[in-house]
């Protein structure tokens, strides 16, 4: 590839990755957030002993719960296993949504991952987490108190919490995978390109980016962040000043 064309290509990726860095400064634990409230509304909508969800993770592959909630949730956060382990690696695996009314009995059902857990669950309801690129975790809820059984009306509502769950896990995984986003597409413009070009080439796009944390740049951000609260015409206001201020500061740049 020219070497025109891989400053150019250089230029519009540092652009990404600073935006990506600004957002994630900026949104902070959004996933984390995001997670634990689809599943505390979960676990309180069917009134269930627990709820959770796993997540694909690689090197090594493994379903990693990220979330849980409920009176028997919490011994689940942190517990990883293989991508076809259990109930959660079989919805996981293939796809398919699952509910058990006695999961003791499914051969599915792996006893020692619920042991490592803490608690031994009677039936299971479990979806899985659907994006653009396949399927990305799982979404499970354990034991309705008031039903020995889950209604396909239950996994109709287990589905629209899936879908937002899966929204907020994309959302976040653009700004955590920068760098293996950067690599993609460098591999892409330039086929021809070696690792330690691609290497370089990635380390020129991020280098730096939160070097400084103490800089105004960043403390700006950090008090975009705390800005959350503020009505829509305060944050009209806000846009406003913030428009002024780079205006004067594309002006100020063309004169130097």
């Amino acid at each position: 590839m020219p070497e025109a064309e891989l400053d150019a290509a250089l230029a519009a990726l540092i652009a990404a990755a600073r935006r990506a860095a600004v957002a994630k400064q900026i949104q902070g634990d959004v996933e984390q957030r995001l997670l634990q409230s689809i599943v505390d509304a979960t676990t309180s909508l069917f009134d269930a002993e627990a709820s959770s969800i796993a997540l694909f993770e690689r090197d090594p592959d493994r379903l990693e719960y990220r979330v849980a909630s409920g009176a028997q949730g919490a011994g689940a956060i942190g517990l990883s296993v293989k991508p076809s382990q259990g109930i959660a690696g079989y919805v996981f695996s293939t796809g398919q949504a699952l509910a058990l009314s006695d999961v003791a009995h499914d051969p599915r059902f792996d006893r020692s991952v619920a042991e490592r857990t803490g608690y031994i669950p009677r039936s299971i309801a479990a979806v899985p987490l659907f994006d653009e690129q396949g399927t990305v975790g799982v979404l499970q809820v354990l034991d309705k108190r008031d039903s020995a059984s889950f209604s396909l009306r239950d996994m109709e509502l287990l589905g629209v919490f899936a879908t937002q769950a899966t929204s907020a896990i994309s959302a976040a995984r653009v700004q955590r995978d920068t760098g293996r986003l950067l690599d993609e597409v460098l591999r892409q413009i330039g086929p021809g390109l070696t690792d330690a070009q691609v290497d370089a080439l990635v380390g020129a796009a991020t280098r730096d980016l939160d070097a400084d944390s103490e800089s105004p740049f960043w403390h700006l951000a950090e008090n975009v962040a705390r800005l959350r609260t503020l009505t829509d015409r305060e944050l009209d206001l806000v846009a406003d000043i913030l428009e002024v201020v780079a205006k004067h500061a594309e002006r100020t740049t063309r004169r130097a």
